[in-house]
């Protein structure tokens, strides 16, 4: 009957063996004993594999079976057989046949016995055999010939991250031309600049926003480099990196499959030992998303700062209303897209923290702590990628620029007295600061009430393109 094995007991069950003894399937499960024992010891978070991980899995399992199918050391209908299977699976099918948690056993055994025992069903079903049945596709001898949990689970674990790492590239990058093209837009609006949180000479927004563009745009070339680490792969290197049962072309053999299958630039390791041992790829992944995180904090943090109020702040800046923003005040609009950046940031980076303390924690051979690693990576760079692409759409795009509360701080700032350095010393400079402070006015119009410069020299002393660019004022 479908979906019984040979020892079912019971139309909604079958029952399989493995070294430990018997358990307990459900019949029609593409999945079998070691995934269910895994399915029934970790109810940690009700959280599986995301279906990038599944993806990276399932492409994986797919380019060593071609390898080793083309070195004739797979029967060729097994072989192309369980290549079926996986495109299945890669074309979106089977996608509930992963219950494993997330936070399984260490090294992600499970994990890749769900891949091999989901694929190696389906084989056997093409084949012309039962569900559970395995009498000519075994999970352990056949998607998983010449492979270990210990080689497979870190290059999945980078095809994802790096897959996944793609995205997020393609959302800064948009990120930072939101920025460079509202750099242009708010080029003509001088504003006072701001250290220590005072007054300070003039600065362009356009100038400040550009600066924030280039950041980010720094931030950018860490992420590329960690991709670079993530193309690496440690496949071939089986139990302990030896490359025990595999043959001497497999591993380059794989990584070409990979290639060819993904897209990606995929390079065999150098050292295979190095590769299963040393996960700090992974740290190079943590270390460039949270130098990104940072920079975003920062940036994100002036924005708030910018667009308080909109009467008792700053708000030289409005950021898009897109939600109302008090349960009690009439009104009232917060800095919502902002706000919610920031949450999410410190999310990400508490993610990077993780995955810092994983990759540390190797032993001898092995990185045990891969699964929590591969979690924290696919978690981090989902919401980062998906939080950075609201805030484009619906905060960055749409700030606008409140000219004239800008240009009401540039020229009450006493700041602006430091134009004037050049032209009546820092000490006369000086007195025009303290006695526009005390009487409230501003520094053009006391320098006009002393009578310090004629018109056409103080405008050519105040003028914002000189003010905001390398050079002397009047010269």
């Amino acid at each position: 009957m479908p979906g019984i094995g040979k020892i079912g007991i019971a139309m909604s069950t079958r029952i399989e063996k493995d070294s430990l003894g018997e358990v307990i399937v459900p019949a029609n499960a593409l999945w079998g004993s070691q995934a269910e024992r895994s399915r029934q010891l970790f109810q940690i978070s009700g959280l599986t594999e995301h279906p990038a991980m599944i993806d990276a899995y399932i492409n994986l399992k797919k380019a060593c079976t071609r390898a080793n199918t083309d070195l004739g050391l797979l029967d060729k209908e097994i072989g192309d057989a369980i290549v079926a299977g996986a495109d299945e699976v890669l074309g979106g099918q089977h996608r509930d046949q992963f219950p494993v948690d997330v936070f399984h056993m260490g090294a992600g055994t499970s994990f890749n016995m769900n891949c091999n025992e989901v694929l190696a069903n389906l084989a056997e079903e093409k084949l012309g055999g039962l569900r559970g049945e395995y009498s000519r596709v075994k999970p352990n001898d056949h998607p998983n010939y010449g492979q270990s949990t210990n080689d497979t689970f870190p290059s999945a674990m980078r095809i994802m991250s790096r897959d996944l790492l793609e995205g997020l590239l393609t959302s800064v990058e948009g990120l930072a031309a939101a920025l460079d093209a509202k750099g242009v837009e708010f080029d003509g609006v001088l504003k006072s600049g701001r250290t220590h949180l005072q007054d300070a000479v003039p600065i362009r927004l356009g100038q400040e926003f550009a600066a924030y563009g280039a950041a980010i745009r720094r931030s950018k070339t860490w992420l590329e480099a960690a991709a670079k680490e993530l193309e690496i792969l440690g496949i071939g290197g089986s139990a302990a990196g030896t490359g025990l049962n595999t043959h001497p072309k497999y591993r380059f053999m794989v990584v070409d499959n990979l290639c060819e299958q993904t897209g990606y630039n995929f390079k065999p390791a150098d050292d295979m030992r190095e590769a299963m041992q040393s996960q700090q790829c992974m740290a190079a992944l943590s270390a460039s998303v949270r130098m990104l995180c940072l920079e975003l904090t920062r940036i994100t943090n002036d924005l708030r700062l910018l667009s308080s109020g909109p009467l008792t702040g700053l708000a030289e800046i409005t950021l898009p209303a897109v939600q109302p923003g008090s349960s009690i005040m009439p009104g009232k609009v917060n800095p919502s897209m902002a706000e919610n950046m920031n949450l999410v940031l410190f999310q990400v980076m508490g993610q990077c923290h993780a995955i810092d303390n994983c990759v540390q924690a190797g032993q001898l051979e092995l990185n045990v702590m891969m699964p929590s690693m591969a979690f924290s990576s696919q978690f981090m760079l989902q919401i980062l990628t998906n939080t950075i692409d609201t805030y484009v759409a619906n905060c960055v795009e749409g700030i606008t620029a409140n000219a004239d509360r800008c240009k009401n701080y540039a020229e009450t700032s006493p700041s602006l007295a430091t134009a004037l350095n050049a032209f009546v010393g820092y000490e006369t400079a000086s007195k025009v600061v303290k006695k526009a402070l005390k009487e409230g006015k501003s520094i053009p119009d006391v320098v006009r009430e002393l009578g310090l410069l004629d018109e056409e020299t103080l405008q050519k002393a105040l003028d914002p393109a000189g003010l905001t660019e390398p050079g002397i004022p009047g010269q």
